[in-house]
This record gives C-alpha cells, sequence and structure tokens, in this order.
C-alpha cells in the first residue's frame, strides 16, 4: 500500500516520502480500517523534525487523524465491517490502510462525510478539553483566540461560539482577517501584532477576556497577559510561533488569573471517562449541526509535500484534508 513514510527526521522534508509498505496486520483486538480521509494537524509537521513530545521510532507512518470504514475487525469487538469510523493515533493516518485498537476510533456522526469527520476530532477534542474542560467556559464569557486561522484555533472559535460565548479571533496575518471572519463568524477578528491589548479592551467595553487560548506562545503570550479579566485563565496549547515564553509569578498574582497548560490526548488517556465524554459531547454537537470545520483544501495523498509545505508558511485557513 502507499503510506507516507518518515524514515529520517529533517528541518525540509527531504527525510519524508511517500512509498509502498507492506499491509498492516490487524492483531486480535484490533480493527483494521481502509482509510479514505486523513488530516493534517501541526504536530505532524513537528514530527518530521523530531520537535514534537511524542517522538516515534523511526520509520513511521506519519499522521495523526483519519476516517474511513472498517475491513475486518474481531466478531465481538464494537465495530462490524463497512462501519464508518474516525479516529486515529500518534502515527499511521497517511497511508490507504491502519490497524488500530478499537478505543482509538469512534462512528462518524450522521450526516458527515470522511472529510469532515477527519477534520473533526483532534482539533475538536483540543478545544473542548481547553475551553470547557479545564477552562469552565460559560455562555456570555469573553474568548480570546489566537492562532484561530489554524485548525484548532478555527475549532475553538466554532465551539466556543455554539456554546455561548463572545469570541474574538486573532491571527498575526493581516491577509487572513477577512477569511477569518468568513469561516467562524467571530464577534470580532483582532491582528495580533505588536501591543494588542488596548484593542481587546476595546472590543470587550474594558472587560477584558474570560478566557485566553494560545497556541502560539512567544511574544503573543507575553501580550496575552495583559488581556485576561481578573479570576480568568490563560490556556497555554502550544507553542507554533516558536518561542516558549516565560513569566514572573507576580504577574498571574497581581491579576488574579492563572496559567493552565493544556494537553488534550494526555488528558483523556489520564482520565479515560472524560475523554469518552468529551468525544461523545463533540460528536452530539457535530450530529446537531452545531459544529462546522474549516476546510481549507483537499488534496490526494500524492500531493502531501504540497499540503506540508503550506502548513509551514501558515497559508492555511482551518484543515487540510488528504485523500489516499
Amino acid at each position: 500500500m502507499k503510506a507516507l513514510l518518515v524514515h529520517r527526521l529533517s528541518p525540509d522534508l527531504s527525510g519524508v516520502e511517500l512509498a509502498e509498505v507492506a499491509m498492516p496486520e490487524r492483531r486480535a483486538g484490533e480493527v483494521l480500517v481502509r482509510i479514505r480521509a486523513a488530516s493534517l494537524n501541526f504536530p505532524d509537521l513537528l514530527m518530521t523534525r523530531g520537535l514534537y513530545q511524542a517522538k516515534p521510532e523511526l520509520p513511521f507512518v506519519a499522521g495523526l487523524e483519519l476516517a474511513g470504514e472498517v475491513i475486518a475487525a474481531d466478531p465481538d469487538g464494537p465495530f462490524r465491517p463497512l462501519d464508518r469510523v474516525m479516529g486515529g493515533n500518534k502515527t499511521g493516518a497517511f497511508a490507504e490502510y491502519a490497524s488500530l485498537p478499537p478505543t482509538a476510533l469512534r462512528p462518524i456522526p450522521d450526516g458527515l462525510d470522511f472529510v469532515t469527520a477527519a477534520a473533526l476530532g483532534a482539533a475538536y477534542g483540543t478545544a473542548w478539553t481547553a475551553l470547557v474542560e479545564q477552562g469552565g467556559l460559560k455562555a456570555g464569557q469573553w474568548v480570546l483566540v489566537h492562532g484561530a486561522s489554524g485548525g484548532v484555533g478555527l475549532a475553538a472559535c466554532d465551539l466556543a461560539k455554539a456554546l455561548g460565548a463572545k469570541v474574538i479571533a486573532a491571527s498575526g496575518s493581516p491577509e487572513k482577517l477577512g477569511a477569518l471572519a468568513a469561516a467562524c463568524q467571530p464577534d470580532a477578528v483582532l491582528l495580533a501584532q505588536g501591543r494588542f491589548r488596548e484593542a481587546v479592551a476595546e472590543i470587550t467595553g474594558g472587560e477584558l477576556c474570560d478566557l485566553v487560548f494560545d497556541p502560539v506562545g512567544g511574544d503573543i503570550f507575553d501580550e496575552s497577559t495583559r488581556c485576561v479579566a481578573f479570576g480568568g485563565k490563560l490556556l497555554v496549547i502550544g507553542f507554533a510561533g516558536g518561542r516558549i515564553a516565560e513569566i514572573s509569578t507576580n504577574i498571574p498574582l497581581i491579576k488574579g488569573f492563572a496559567i493552565v497548560g493544556v494537553r488534550a490526548g494526555e488528558y483523556a488517556r489520564r482520565f479515560p471517562e472524560r475523554g469518552q465524554a468529551i468525544r461523545e459531547a463533540v460528536n452530539a454537537m457535530a450530529a446537531a449541526g452545531r459544529l462546522h470545520p474549516h476546510i481549507d483544501r483537499v488534496l490526494p495523498l500524492e500531493r502531501w509535500h504540497e499540503a506540508f509545505a503550506a502548513m509551514d508558511r501558515r497559508e492555511i485557513v482551518g484543515k487540510v484534508v488528504l485523500v489516499p
């Protein structure tokens, strides 16, 4: 079968190639899935460089997240052949087939096609874990979402709006603001460059933000500490900006806010009952038409390099989905 194989870590994708590899062997208890769509996530890019916290043994098939149909499964397991499923693991999604434990999969909600389903799970799971589980989001609160043009950022905007929050969608790219406003219809868009605290104060009528969702870090984190309301939370999702910020502890003490680290995958592993509840909640909202994953483009797997390069250049608004 064809699969996107990482055989060497490299800063320029030179260690990645579309190769012919053996079909995965389904072990007892696993589910063999024919992959119909797989979405690209920022950790996929980082793993080709060895810069993500998960460091699979080389060589490995890239790809966190997939959607497809069951080919084979244990007769006493939860899935049957032809079931439509979504999910994934840390690796293996950018291929024609994958064999996964049933706990890594769940049914695709009614009404969702494979492409949309592939774009739903990881991004919205992260957004829910951050905003709801660890952020305690309530309707009517102000939420500032950085990196809002990315897959996780757009999911956070979409979810927060669906739950009744007031959303400021922020991007460091002025060219993306129009597309961002159309994609998730926030209450306001913000150019997150330099000192933006005054703009946030103006948008919120001086209230500032109850939650700040930050997958960027660096200078964005530094200025965001000035944008959190008393009693609010600054949610640390990642460091896509490259610099891991530092903070003097007197700042959250004086301003009365909390800094919360969010590792959605680890949260679900440590608290499996909560992880299951999150997946069910996201699926239910998607099935009800309350969530709207934004797909920037759909490409055949053969054009993987184009997809990865576009993500590396920060050209994407929403998700890129690769189709085997």
